[in-house]
């Protein structure tokens, strides 16, 4: 490759959506609504389990991780997206974007692998009530979450630091730093980047969604087999799971699984909206709708601060 008049680029540029100032004022609305939904409802979902005692519980424990790690997501890019809507130098410095990228993808492998325990931990309270306590306990809850951070930097991080990338031009058409996009600016042949991202995608995304499905193949098995009165709750317990399930691993394997070359930054962008945006707001929605302990946090919260 010839390197004689190679550019060192300081800053990178987010493109964004549209350089129309009405359409931004709206985006902004939008993205600032949905934001401020997923601080509140995630912070709510954390406020109730850390107060109400009977939520000690392994299974909202991890509930409690997993709006830690949606609020963290979200705010990973959306404020500086809020700015960058009014913003007429969408500029972000190299060393910034390096490290959107590390939480990022930090993050993801964090929330797979949390979603994967969530599965089992709903497979030992059906298919092993009796043994829930033992297998369950929290010294088994805390080195889990430890595998989780460990797996997930081993997995995710560990192998995007080897990725050596010559940076040809620096424009990207995107509102964030996103893996993805940000190959898409190197010179020449990119396909080691993709088979890198290829893997990474294949154990961090396709290993945990496995584990879940075998782990709900088997509660479906269990569920089947128990009378139907005590059918429906176990159904309503686990819906709420596979919900999020299917709308997080949904969005972000239809965006990483493929080489990168075979997507437009424009579809790359717009399903990064679900996963990074959308998704953490909705997860407390969902969570907090289908759940009777939480609805009856809230309803005695709301009953205690009544006037007589």
């Amino acid at each position: 490759m010839d390197n004689k008049n190679q550019t060192v680029f300081t800053e990178i540029i987010l493109l964004g959506f549209t350089g129309d100032r009405t359409i931004n004022i709206l985006l902004f609305i939008l993205f600032s609504v949905i934001y401020s939904v997923t601080v509140f409802g995630n912070g709510l979902i954390i406020g109730i389990i850390l107060h109400n005692h009977h939520l000690h519980t392994p299974m909202f424990y991890f509930l409690c991780l997993l709006s830690v790690f949606d609020l963290s997501y979200s705010s990973t890019a959306v404020p500086r997206l809020l700015s960058d809507l009014f913003s007429s130098q969408r500029a972000i410095s190299a060393l910034a974007c390096v490290l959107q990228i590390y939480v990022i993808l930090l993050l993801e492998g964090c929330e797979c692998l949390l979603l994967a325990i969530m599965s089992y931990d709903r497979y030992v309270a059906i298919c092993r009530p009796l043994r829930y306590h033992v297998l369950m306990r929290w010294s088994i809850c805390y080195k889990l979450t430890a595998v989780i951070f460990i797996s997930s930097f081993l997995m995710c991080i560990f192998p995007s630091i080897f990725m050596r990338i010559t940076i040809c031009h620096n424009r990207i058409n995107h509102f964030m730093c996103e893996v993805l996009a940000v190959v898409k600016l190197a010179c020449g042949d990119i396909s080691a980047n993709e088979l890198v991202i290829f893997s990474i995608s294949f154990v961090t995304l396709l290993l945990p969604f496995l584990l879940i499905i075998i782990s709900y193949v088997c509660i479906l098995w269990t569920v089947l087999k128990i009378r139907s009165a005590g059918r429906s709750k176990a159904f309503s317990t686990c819906s709420s799971h596979l919900a999020v399930v299917g709308l997080y691993f949904g969005t972000v394997m239809l965006m990483y699984f493929g080489p990168s070359s075979q997507y437009s930054t424009d579809q790359e962008k717009y399903s990064s909206i679900f996963y990074v945006i959308v998704s953490p707001m909705l997860n407390p929605l969902i969570y907090g709708l289908n759940n009777k302990e939480v609805k009856d946090t809230i309803r005695k919260l709301l009953t205690t601060r009544t006037p007589d």
